[in-house]
């Protein structure tokens, strides 16, 4: 059976088809290969998601992973980030967790929280 994948690494969204041997057709670059190869291995995603503050202005804030994760830590992730708090000022950039689940990737806020 086929395995068709729709690549995400630009705008132009390639139909990808893995056949039962494996062979790779319907991209248009070498990216496309590359992305299906990784798919089928180890898919990974960059994370988004927000953290609550102490901050009446800004009860929650942006943030991200500072690398895609594996695909099947993101709920773990998840349930890391709900315990998360912060409770000072920080820019955009700055790491809220460091190493998450021992991966070397850490969570990074998207957006400054001044005072």
């Amino acid at each position: 059976m086929n395995k068709e994948f729709i690549c995400i690494l630009c705008p132009r969204g390639c139909r990808i088809t893995v056949d039962e041997s494996g062979k790779i057709s319907g991209n248009f670059c070498a990216r496309g290969i590359k992305y299906v190869q990784t798919e089928m291995s180890e898919p990974k995603r960059t994370l988004t998601s927000t953290v609550r503050t102490v901050f009446e202005e800004m009860p929650r804030v942006s943030v991200k992973t500072s690398e895609p994760i594996l695909k099947e830590k993101i709920f773990e992730v998840m349930s890391l980030l709900d315990d998360v708090l912060i409770e000072k000022p920080m820019s955009m950039g700055d790491k809220v967790l460091i190493n998450v689940l021992g991966t070397g990737i850490d969570i990074v806020l998207t957006r400054s929280i001044m005072k």
